[in-house]
């Protein structure tokens, strides 16, 4: 019997590619996102849309119900939608701060809280949620977004615990810089970096700048994917997944240095 992933996001990036592996090794896949006619998995044997907004719980709850349904029940749950809000703290209004975190954290808590019944009475599970490099070390311009990842990161490794004894495996894959549209389609600014009258227009073009001339240190969707796939079905109790040799590398580096020289370098790095 064909095992079954449910995955959010998957309408771009990560989240397509991640749809194709799995489909490519016979899985039934769930591929969720918020408009359902953005979806380009024709042909794919195994693979149904279903509309999921991870803001609105109604939305959640019915699209998960109707995955389980479908296919019976659910083996992998990969919490993959979000989108990255960049620019000064100060700048940011109430109502950007609550949209990160209703997508990046609490979109997760919802779709994880909806899938858990279900893990737990076939006592098998594993809940995997992409966070970013970005939730083990921060950058800067990036407060509100580092604060959901760091933040997805805690969860999980309460989690880890929490369901253990239910035979559920709660695993976090976290990504260095991914060459998708993240930083177009869901890139979002808390000020404008042309505006002279902003007190910290300079700092957000000197980030935007060092970010954009990383590209080629980028990995391709697929090879997050490869990473995602390995942990779902590695039967390890292993937590933390680093995607990507520039993630590997970064963190690499701070574990071997002292903070203050650490954060020195990523101030020179970054041009503030």
């Amino acid at each position: 019997m064909a095992q079954t992933v449910f995955i959010t996001g998957t309408s771009t990036g990560i989240g397509a590619a991640t749809v194709r592996l799995f489909a490519a090794h016979g899985w039934q896949v769930a591929a969720t996102m918020r408009n359902p006619a953005d979806a380009k998995f024709d042909g794919l044997a195994g693979v149904r849309v279903y509309a999921l907004d991870v803001t609105d719980p109604a939305s959640v709850k019915q699209a998960v119900a109707q995955a389980q349904h479908d296919f019976g029940r659910l083996d992998v749950l990969i919490n993959n939608a979000g989108y990255g809000l960049v620019g000064p703290f100060e700048t940011a209004t109430y109502a950007q701060i609550q949209q990160q975190f209703a997508t990046n954290m609490f979109g997760v808590f919802a779709v994880t809280q909806a899938v858990l019944p279900g893990m737990r009475a076939q006592q098998a599970g594993v809940i995997i949620t992409i966070t970013s490099v970005g939730g083990r070390t921060a950058f800067p311009m990036n407060s509100l977004y580092h604060a959901t990842k760091f933040g997805l990161d805690g969860f999980s490794e309460s989690l880890w615990y929490e369901l253990a004894p239910f035979g559920i495996q709660v695993k976090v894959v976290a990504p260095g810089g991914v060459a998708t549209d993240f930083a177009g389609r869901s890139l979002h600014m808390t000020a404008d970096p042309a505006d002279e009258a902003n007190p910290y227009a300079g700092q957000m073009r000197a980030v935007l700048d060092a970010f954009s001339s990383r590209g080629g240190a980028a990995s391709q969707p697929e090879q997050i994917a490869e990473v995602i796939y390995e942990a779902a079905t590695d039967g390890k109790a292993q937590l933390r997944y680093i995607a990507g040799a520039d993630a590997q590398g970064l963190l690499g580096a701070k574990a071997q240095m002292a903070e203050a020289d650490f954060m020195k370098m990523i101030q020179q790095n970054f041009g503030v």
